[in-house]
């Protein structure tokens, strides 16, 4: 019965760890690089008629260029609005727009500009690697909680706490070398 038991715990660990991956990947695809990417816009949010809309809801987003973002409003009352969150987010891109589409040219990164991304997505990295402890965190207070009620044996917690960390150093190691091809693609000129 406790070696269920503990697979679950282990399950959930595992599919909660993944997401924070997941997460943490995306995350890292919001962060400029020298390249036109429609990941870019993901965390900007419009005020459209007092109500705050993720962009990609208001409009169609596309790289028709390598370093050119065009950005198509399905309602075309909305383009100073849409130019206003964009000139207001931290993407750092200026608009143009001819009133019914609206232009984000990507400038080339300056070397200073390079590494204060860096710096970012290490922290984005770290944030994800303290959400898999967190999780590891979890599941180890449960496995206590367990053993103290009886229902599985020292030796079964020992092993699922083994287990347990190598998930985790496993998760966080997809993590650092996710890190790692961002930190290069930034890098790269």
């Amino acid at each position: 019965m406790s070696e269920g038991i503990i697979k679950d715990f282990i399950d959930d660990a595992a599919g909660r760890m993944a997401k924070s991956v997941d997460a943490t990947r995306h995350e890292f695809a919001t962060v400029r690089t020298g390249r036109a990417s429609p990941a870019l816009l993901d965390r900007v949010e419009v005020d459209y008629y007092g109500t705050r809309t993720p962009l990609k809801q208001l409009a169609g987003i596309s790289a028709s260029e390598a370093r050119l973002l065009t950005v198509t409003p399905y309602d075309k009352s909305s383009i100073k609005a849409i130019e206003k969150a964009i000139m207001e987010s931290d993407v750092g891109l200026t608009p143009s727009n001819d009133g019914s589409v609206i232009r984000l040219t990507i400038p080339e990164l300056t070397e200073e500009r390079r590494k204060e991304l860096v710096k970012v997505v290490r922290r984005i990295a770290e944030e994800g690697r303290v959400a898999i402890r967190n999780v590891r965190r979890d599941v180890m207070h449960e496995l206590r909680e367990l053993k103290e009620a009886g229902e599985v044996g020292k030796d079964d917690e020992h092993r699922a706490e083994v287990e347990l960390q190598k998930l985790t150093d496993e998760r966080v190691g997809e993590l650092d070398g996710s890190l790692a091809g961002k930190e290069k693609e930034i890098l790269e000129v």
